[in-house]
């Protein structure tokens, strides 16, 4: 990965988009810090010290943020609302047959789904912007915390504080897209990427003082060994993939021999992603938000309190992996359709050795799938739990730096960039046939 790297700064073009990716990085960081006109900045400091870096309910939003959302900065929402309308776009396309025939188009329609989803993202801003200036006037923002974050209750105050924060997210979408046209990678996905890796110094920091043994050192160590050994595991899991041969029948056209090729068909064991776990952490922290802005004393209240809070109790434990498991086989049924890869396959004179053409096809690319779908559901749960593992062992709060979703995000988007650049090397250093 560093060869790679090094070779890329060595070519002039590929230096001026790691570079400019660079800048536009360091821009994002800069306004990660930039509060939000109408809060007071120095409760919010005395808060986040007296809440022991423990944000509750809003600890994934806080990770995709870069810690901005805790913060109240005009980047706070980051740029979760953008992944949120992606995702909302994608289920969508399932059901609704007017976006199904826009995907279909090809880039045309892909162009006008884009233009979908940032009207949603604007609309989403706005939507978790006001909740976000609610919660931290209500008190809820962090556990334990009666100071004033947000001195004044007049209409301009908080209208001022949501169209900025939606602001914040129109532009972090901007500057994601400048990435992805003229930087290297998909800008989305960079920006997460280092919103989650700007918080590992400081968390791993923090372990070192919160640490007893040898004065914090030998949990620094353990924390940073076990990180090396989930990422190994990770990068195994993310590469694993059963590949299914094609081979596609000779037509003459003419004079001339056309196909008679063989490839495959690769169905990766995560086929998901990390799209189930950010479903089901979403969904299981519902009933908490109810149970806290309702501010109900009833049983129910603290029922609900008692379990979906901390998230180091069983039946919450049980309720995620099954959840995810859950998501896991709901995603890969309407990211990947069997019949209509098969269809294509038969349009173009190709099968599966062994199996015939059209139906049997979609059968078997449907059973195969269900099959590594199993292990990828289960490795996916077992990676979602390891925060909850660092909880007990470690006494840790919920922003643990090996988290199972950051370190499948970090692992996922750093692979795909690694494979970027080295295939724009391989373009530009093609040496052709002739010497």
């Amino acid at each position: 990965m560093l060869t790679a790297f090094a070779r890329a700064f060595k070519t002039p073009d590929l230096r001026k988009k790691l570079l400019f990716t660079l800048g536009i990085i360091v821009l994002y960081r800069i306004g990660v810090h930039i509060p939000v006109p109408g809060v007071n900045y120095a409760n919010v400091e005395l808060c986040m010290k007296q809440a022991g870096g423990n944000s509750g309910l809003f600890g994934l939003v806080n990770m995709f943020s870069g810690g901005a959302l805790l913060q109240i900065t005009i980047f706070a929402l980051g740029i979760m609302p953008y992944i949120t309308a992606s995702i909302i776009l994608q289920l969508l396309t399932v059901v609704i047959p007017r976006l199904e025939a826009l995907k279909k188009e090809g880039q045309s329609g892909q162009a006008k789904i884009t233009q979908y989803t940032r009207y949603l993202t604007v609309a989403l801003a706005a939507l978790e912007g006001t909740a976000l200036v609610t919660a931290a006037r209500a008190g809820s923002l962090f556990q334990g915390c009666t100071r004033q974050i947000v001195p004044s209750d007049s209409a301009f105050t908080t209208i001022t504080m949501v169209i900025t924060m939606t602001a914040g997210t129109c532009l972090t979408m901007w500057l994601g897209e400048l990435v992805t046209d003229r930087g290297i990678g998909n800008g989305m996905s960079i920006l997460m990427f280092i919103s989650i890796a700007a918080r590992f110094p400081g968390a791993l920091w923090q372990i070192k003082l919160q640490g007893k043994l040898a004065d914090g050192w030998i949990e620094f160590f353990a924390v940073i060994l076990v990180g090396l050994a989930m990422v190994a595991l990770v990068v195994f899991v993310e590469q694993a993939q059963r590949r299914i041969p094609v081979q596609y029948a000779k037509r003459m056209i003419g004079r001339r021999s056309y196909g008679g090729t063989s490839t495959y068909i690769p169905l990766k064991v995560n086929q998901a992603g990390v799209i189930p776990v950010i479903f089901a952490s979403s969904l299981l922290s519902i009933p908490a938000l109810i149970a806290q802005f309702s501010g109900s004393k009833a049983a129910w209240a603290t029922w609900i309190a008692a379990i979906f809070t901390k998230g180091d109790h069983p039946v919450y434990i049980a309720a995620y992996v099954l959840l995810i498991v859950f998501f896991a086989f709901f995603y890969v049924a309407i990211s990947f359709n069997p019949e209509e890869v098969a269809d294509n396959m038969k349009k173009h004179g190709g099968f599966i050795p062994g199996i015939r053409a059209g139906r049997p096809t979609a059968e078997y690319l449907s059973y195969v799938l269900n099959r590594i779908t199993w292990p990828g559901s289960l490795y996916l749960g077992l990676i979602a739990l390891v925060p909850t593992v660092e909880l007990v062992l470690f006494n840790a709060n919920q922003n643990f730096p090996f988290g199972g979703t950051s370190i499948l995000i970090i692992v996922s988007v750093g692979l795909e960039t690694v494979k970027q650049i080295e295939s724009q090397l391989q373009q530009r250093n093609y040496e052709g046939f002739l010497r």
